[in-house]
């Protein structure tokens, strides 16, 4: 008996093509998506970001089928100079409050708020001396009996870096002129100049970053009509100028 042949299935081929319209279509709903978050909330940023996406998917960019290599990581900026220079100027002012601070704590401990103050300036940390403590009226030598606040002051004035230092004189708007001072200029520079000579006695400190000058009374911080303002106007003042400008610039401390 003739043996029956049995047929052999072959194996379908599964049809693949329609993978191109799918993702095709996958494009368009991602598309569609973007469409609808953007409209939700409108600004410029926004759609600017649209128009990049749809210039990629209809320009001929990638679809989502595609595997793109990962992007580079940004390379971090070096901070460039100005940055720098601000770092080191907000540095600078953090010194000159710890001075400040360490200034304070002086006058706190000598119970001497009435004759000394502090201020931080633009220009540096400003103390004020009133000149009672320092001065007979009319006169620019220092009295003896303040010598030791001084000497104490120039230890105050000890700093690592070292540090310029401007001593300036002021007078009131009384006329001044005697057989010693024919003018509040006068009067005003030589008692800057005095302190400045017994501050440098200290062989820690450099004479070559001090210097003196005087105002008279051109530069009150009160009014010269009554006798408070007048005796707020005679002073003493040592700036501790800054390392580093607000400009960035160093200070010249040569």
């Amino acid at each position: 008996m003739a043996r029956k042949h049995k047929k052999h299935r072959h194996e379908e081929h599964i049809d693949e093509s329609w993978l191109i319209p799918y993702a095709d279509l996958l494009t368009l709903l991602l598309a569609l998506f973007i469409v609808l978050f953007a409209s939700s909330t409108v600004d410029v940023q926004k759609l600017e970001n649209l128009s990049v996406v749809f210039n990629e998917i209809f320009d001929g960019g990638m679809g989502v089928m595609e595997n793109p290599s990962p992007a580079p990581l940004p390379i971090p900026e070096a901070p460039n100079e100005s940055d720098q220079e601000s770092s080191a100027f907000i540095e600078d002012q953090k010194s000159l409050e710890e001075i400040q601070n360490r200034v304070d704590e002086y006058i706190a401990v000598n119970e001497l708020e009435s004759q000394l103050a502090t201020e931080l300036t633009d220009e540096g940390l400003l103390l004020t001396i009133r000149d009672s403590v320092l001065f007979d009226p009319g006169s620019a030598n220092i009295k003896t009996e303040y010598s030791q606040i001084a000497a104490e002051i120039a230890t105050l004035l000890e700093f690592d870096p070292p540090r310029s230092i401007i001593v300036t004189g002021h007078t009131d708007n009384i006329p001044m002129n005697t057989s010693e001072f024919a003018s509040n200029w006068e009067l005003s520079v030589m008692r800057a100049v005095n302190f400045l000579k017994m501050v440098v006695e200290n062989p820690d400190l450099n004479p070559l970053l001090f210097s003196a000058k005087g105002y008279g009374e051109f530069k009150p911080i009160a009014s010269n009509d009554t006798a408070e303002g007048r005796a707020q106007n005679r002073r003493v003042e040592v700036l501790i100028q800054p390392l580093v400008l607000k400009d960035g610039t160093e200070s010249n401390t040569n």
